[in-house]
């Protein structure tokens, strides 16, 4: 199962993990320094971020390496371009009003 792309982008730490790897591919003990905690705890973060398809993981020996999937943004990118027609239509009116509401005022004095 999946995990919620949401659930994994809601965590600090999992997004700090997430623009690491899409500067460039690292091993996952290059993203552990990166951090003051565990290598257990960095490695879960990498855990979910697979989990809900935003980073792949390429194996090179023992080594693994990360890398983000921007493919795996799009659920975001689909959400947030959902809501931007409504609201720039809302902030377009509010702009007009302030603007007429202006423009009355400069006509009375």
């Amino acid at each position: 199962m999946a995990l919620d792309v949401f659930q994994a982008l809601a965590e600090p730490r999992r997004r700090e993990v997430l623009a690491l790897v899409a500067e460039r591919e690292r091993t996952a003990g290059e993203i552990a320094q990166r951090f003051d905690v565990t290598r257990q705890a960095v490695s879960q973060h990498v855990r979910m971020l697979l989990a809900a398809g935003l980073i792949e993981e390429r194996r090179e020996g023992a080594r693994r390496w990360y890398r983000a999937r921007p493919e795996g943004l799009q659920e975001v990118r689909a959400y947030v371009d959902a809501m931007w027609p409504p609201a720039l239509a809302r902030l377009k009116a509010a702009a007009e009003r302030e603007h007429a509401s202006g423009r009355r005022g400069a006509e009375r004095n």
